[in-house]
């Protein structure tokens, strides 16, 4: 009897576990085919229309490709001015700052010298002595022709009076160089101080000296740059240089000012290698007039040189969750409700709104994206 309640207590036991043991795998199951279901994302008719969601496919159209150099902003050499001097002197007024903006024939500084004194007082007297040594050798000229006076002496006048021709128009041009008028010298005005205008219009970058400083005909004075007309300076490797042609787009932006991007377009391509392996290429900007681009400014460019045909999705159909991009492809439709995978893509390309990725082998044509409104519910 006692062996009989053991075998029936020990039977209980065993279908007690059992019964425990099914329950427990029945409810894994289940919690299972929830987090299953947990993955996908669903929308609901109702917020699908609210949020102005739309759904797509890849498009296959003709995609840029393009070239990414580096390069800055510059301007011809006709609009960058470095004034010197055309004689030493003492800096004796010099009123601008940097940044000044200053106007063709604007003085710019005056320097002043002993020595120009003593070139204008040479200048006065050999145009003092030029009256004497033309009458002498006309005189001279007429008496050899009649044989009166000797060839020797003929030439001996000429010289002399070419001599100081030359003499003198040189030292006029020395005059005008140091602006001072060879005019005013004639007539007794003689002057210490010699005045530097502005060969062109722009703005003062540049300033190398002060009042009372020395400067030679080697030194730099200051700069004066006109950015009315600018222009990129792109420097683009070997290797890429076959691809590049005059009338190509080209897309930069200046990343220590803004992200925005401006638009520019191929003009000149250089033809000699520089010691870095790269040719110059020289851009002309549009509507350069609307911003305020300086001289030297560090631009990263894209030169478009090519298209080619590449399965594309919009822009927004992409979302960037720590630094890797998704998209949400449809699985299925049931009664008003949308069920949505995350796929992680890789991106190939991006321009003008659309971005190729990388196809995966469960892409297929009649594969549909969220084209518009993934940002609502991957960038939370």
């Amino acid at each position: 009897m006692i062996q009989s309640l053991y075998k029936i207590t020990t039977l209980s036991l065993l279908f007690a576990l059992l019964s425990c043991g099914g329950k427990t795998k029945s409810s894994e199951v289940d919690l299972e085919s929830k987090e299953q279901m947990d993955d996908r994302i669903q929308v609901t008719q109702a917020q699908f229309e609210q949020n102005k969601m739309t759904l797509g496919s890849l498009e296959e159209m003709p995609f840029p490709t393009s070239i990414n150099v580096n390069g800055m902003i510059d301007v011809p050499p006709g609009n960058r001015v470095v004034v010197n001097a055309s004689m030493g002197g003492y800096i004796k007024t010099t009123p601008l700052l940097i940044g000044d903006k200053v106007h063709k024939g604007q003085v710019l500084v005056t320097i002043e010298n002993p020595e120009f004194i003593a070139l204008q007082q040479e200048y006065m007297e050999v145009s003092g002595q030029l009256t004497y040594l033309k009458a002498e050798y006309e005189r001279q000229k007429t008496m050899t022709e009649e044989n009166i006076t000797s060839q020797k002496s003929y030439l001996k006048a000429e010289s002399n009076y070419k001599t100081a021709v030359a003499k003198h128009t040189g030292l006029g041009k020395q005059l005008q160089m140091l602006n001072i008028s060879p005019l005013r010298v004639s007539q007794g005005n003689f002057s210490s101080v010699a005045t530097i205008y502005a060969p062109i219009s722009g703005s003062v970058t540049k300033m190398n000296v002060t009042k009372g400083t020395y400067v030679s005909p080697s030194t730099s004075i200051l700069e004066i740059i006109d950015n009315e007309h600018i222009h990129l300076e792109l420097s683009v490797f070997e290797k890429d240089i076959m691809k590049v042609k005059k009338g190509q787009d080209i897309d930069f932006k200046i990343p220590e000012v803004s992200t925005e991007t401006f638009k520019a377009k191929v003009h000149l391509v250089g033809t000699a290698i520089e010691e870095t392996r790269t040719i110059k290429v020289h851009g002309h900007l549009e509507n350069e007039s609307e911003n305020n681009f300086l001289t030297g400014m560090f631009v990263e460019a894209s030169i478009y040189t090519d298209f080619e045909t590449a399965k594309t999705l919009p822009n927004e159909a992409l979302v960037v969750a720590d630094e890797i991009p998704y998209v949400l492809v449809l699985e299925k439709k049931e009664g008003n409700i949308y069920y949505f995978k995350q796929e992680e893509v890789t991106v190939k390309a991006t321009s003008k709104g659309y971005t190729i990725i990388e196809i995966k082998n469960t892409f297929t044509p009649n594969t549909q994206f969220l084209t518009k409104g993934a940002f609502n519910l991957l960038g939370d």
